[in-house]
């Protein structure tokens, strides 16, 4: 596995993949903070193009990311993060609507801890996912992040109109 970092305004990414898809991304605090492994190599250039995408991402002039991705997890994680991926940029729906989408309408919990699983998280927007009352819920990288990356789509979209 390779890896590098990502200087952002949310502070480091830890980007990592193989075979030349994106597999992991880790922010500097949280629960998926992490760390790289001990057999990881760094290097940039097998990830240049996810570096390029979250730059333009954090930039303001990205809201779709076109990355092979590497997508690990039963079938039901798999089909939750494929779900994360319809949720248009700028836009918020609930773990019930998730569960609903993947035809588990009364799987919302285990919506929820698949979300939570996330590996990665930003280029599969499980920050788009709040709770049922509209208020943000837990969130890998803190609750200010899912803020903070909220804020950012709220603010670039305008452009979509």
């Amino acid at each position: 596995m390779y890896y590098c970092y990502l200087d952002t305004p949310i502070g480091e990414l830890l980007l990592a993949g193989a075979d030349g898809a994106l597999a992991m991304i880790g922010f500097p605090q949280g629960s998926m903070r992490r760390d790289p492994e001990a057999d990881w190599i760094y290097n940039e250039k097998p990830l240049a193009k996810a570096r390029q995408q979250l730059e333009e991402y954090f930039a303001g002039v990205r809201k779709d990311f076109d990355l092979p991705l590497k997508l690990e997890g039963t079938e039901f994680q798999v089909s939750v993060l494929k779900a994360l991926q319809e949720i248009p940029y700028g836009e918020t729906v609930s773990y019930g609507e998730i569960a609903k989408r993947i035809g588990r309408p009364k799987a919302v919990r285990a919506v929820g801890a698949a979300n939570g699983r996330n590996p990665i998280p930003i280029v599969v927007p499980c920050h788009r996912v709040i709770g049922s009352s509209g208020d943000l819920t837990g969130f890998g990288g803190g609750l200010d992040t899912k803020e903070a990356l909220l804020r950012l789509e709220a603010e670039n979209t305008q452009d979509l109109l």
